[in-house]
């Protein structure tokens, strides 16, 4: 008999649950509302809010809008949205995840209280994906002057003859970021000062010795995930690490059949922005198809 079971860590984590909920109360109580973007990096949980009203809404088209009520997802935004949403007489629902408003106000508060010129205050960097929401948001505290790095490969483009300020996208790797730190600090020139803020939230970088864990325990791996997820990326190579049985897919559709076949224990999990309706989903068509299996 096939053991199926879900990772009881996987599925939303705390802002975007918050995020979800309160899309769901104005939906429920207006039947329509506008997000900036999509409210989570999961495909089939933005269609189902879609078919219960939420519109999901560009920047540009935000600049276009007025007397509206518009849902900021939990990846935050920059200043100049709620200058625009001011100007707009736009109602703000603002579901910015706690961790991320925190990381937002120490990089404003780094980089307002410097004195002296552009030139002398210190270097922002942000370890994060360029153009991603969250990273669109911190390096906006700046006034669009912080330095963002994907990887250890990109830190030839810091002045290591420049003070430096370190922070990183709260989704990002642990790992990926110490490595950039000792990179920094090997580098950094004599007397130049040179500060690092480990601001990775733990809801995710915890879940990364768990999953990989769970991955071990089971013949196959289904990581469920939306394409656009920085997390899901991160968390699904965990799992390819601790087991080469691993597949990602964002949903039950893309499925191999041949993968099931003679495996006795089957793992699913999946990312802090993959819905746990969506991987029992993937659970049920798992059983069913193997239990049609001769």
């Amino acid at each position: 008999m096939t053991v199926v079971e879900i990772d009881k860590g996987s599925g939303f984590c705390f802002g975007v649950t918050t995020a979800i909920s309160k899309a769901e109360e104005e939906l429920e109580r207006t039947g329509h509302l506008y997000c900036l973007g999509d409210i989570v990096h999961n495909t089939d949980e933005v269609e189902r809010l879609k078919a219960r009203g939420l519109v999901t809404i560009t920047h540009e088209q935000l600049a276009r809008l007025h007397h509206a009520t518009v849902l900021l997802r939990a990846h935050g935004e920059p200043p100049s949205t709620y200058e625009t949403a001011c100007r707009n007489d736009i109602t703000i629902i603002d579901a910015t995840c706690p961790v991320v408003l925190q990381l937002q106000r120490r990089i404003h508060k780094s980089f307002h209280s410097a004195d002296g010129t552009a030139a002398a205050r210190p270097q922002i960097v942000i370890y994060g994906k360029r153009g991603h929401a969250e990273v669109n948001g911190l390096v906006g505290q700046t006034a669009g002057t912080a330095l963002v790095i994907e990887s250890v490969d990109e830190i030839d483009r810091i002045d290591f003859n420049r003070d430096i300020c370190l922070y990183s996208q709260t989704t990002k790797s642990l790992d990926g970021f110490k490595t950039i730190v000792d990179e920094i600090a090997r580098r950094v020139a004599p007397g130049v000062n040179f500060h690092s803020y480990d601001t990775i939230c733990r809801s995710v970088a915890n879940r990364i010795p768990q999953v990989r864990e769970f991955a071990r325990r089971h013949e196959l791996i289904l990581f469920v995930c939306g394409s656009k997820s920085s997390n899901g990326r991160i968390l699904y190579g965990e799992c390819l690490k601790a087991n080469a049985q691993s597949h990602l897919i964002s949903n039950e559709r893309e499925i191999d059949v041949a993968w099931l076949t003679g495996k006795r224990s089957i793992g699913i999990c999946g990312a802090t922005s993959t819905p746990r309706w969506l991987m029992n989903e993937v659970k049920e068509y798992v059983e069913r198809t193997i239990a049609s299996q001769p």
